[in-house]
């Protein structure tokens, strides 16, 4: 009896080994388990594309002075009259009018109105040309429920940017017969927007709907063509580190300079002496 004891004792400690392993097999599974499942739990959203254009032009200036002259004859600031922003980079917009006065023969008017909105990409908006796109959506829509246009006609317009719309309409106001044309633009990040109009005052006939939409196009292709035309404001400088290899590949080339001229200086020299 008492020799048995120890060996229960015995036999008892081994069978405790193999749960102790088992339990510590478990425990070393579950660390790996979590430790292979958290990099594929983290997930990276996906970069928006940058904007293309970081500036706008000068809305006084994008369209050139002979067309201004052309299409605002007797315009009463040639420079234009800007609009009042806030934020330059992001909105600008300029206006001209004019009014050719022919004494009995009446007189024709005209106004010109070119616009430039911008936006930057914006990880939860979205991309600077996704965000342009809906507000060219919106500024067409916005032309065609104009108050008071007569059977306004939207048209897809050619050679403008990504995409563009005329809206061409008839509105009568004070008394006298308009024609409207209104084109909006987008390119890359930057919508564009002319609108150009004209009327014939005490008894002038009213300008044809060709015409007006015939200088809307114009002024539009300027318009589009001024946005990112300073290419030099868009495009980043350089960094340090460049200036500094560009400094030493300088040097490098003057160096290799100096001694091509010495050994040409020194076999001229030699060839001299040999001579005498």
């Amino acid at each position: 009896m008492h020799r048995s004891a120890p060996r229960l004792s015995r036999i008892l400690a081994c069978a405790a080994v193999p749960v102790m392993l088992v339990v510590a097999g478990c425990s070393s599974d579950s660390g790996d388990a979590k430790a292979s499942a958290s990099p594929s739990a983290t997930k990276t959203e996906p970069v928006v594309e940058p904007a293309k254009f970081a500036t706008l032009p000068d809305a006084c200036t994008a369209i050139a002075k002979k067309t201004i002259e052309d299409l605002v004859p007797k315009t009463k600031n040639k420079g234009g009259t800007p609009g009042k922003s806030s934020d330059t980079a992001s909105r600008g917009g300029c206006s001209w009018n004019g009014l050719d006065d022919n004494g009995v023969k009446g007189s024709q008017y005209r106004w010109l109105d070119v616009g430039f909105t911008r936006f930057d990409s914006d990880q939860s908006l979205g991309s600077g040309a996704e965000r342009a796109t809906a507000e060219y959506t919106k500024q067409v829509s916005k032309a065609q429920a104009t108050d008071g246009a007569e059977k306004p006609v939207a048209k897809p317009a050619t050679g403008l940017g990504e995409q563009a719309t005329s809206v061409t309409y008839a509105l009568s106001k004070s008394s006298e017969d308009f024609e409207y044309a209104t084109i909006v633009a987008r390119t890359e990040n930057v919508v564009v927007s002319v609108t150009y109009n004209g009327a014939g005052f005490a008894g002038a006939k009213t300008p044809s709907a060709a015409d007006i939409l015939k200088g809307a196009q114009k002024a539009a292709e300027e318009a589009v063509a001024a946005v990112g035309a300073d290419k030099s404001a868009d495009k980043p400088s350089a960094s340090p580190s460049d200036k500094a290899s560009d400094k030493a590949s300088d040097e490098d080339s003057d160096k290799a300079s100096d001694k091509a001229s010495a050994k040409t200086s020194a076999k001229s020299s030699a060839k001299a002496v040999s001579k005498s």
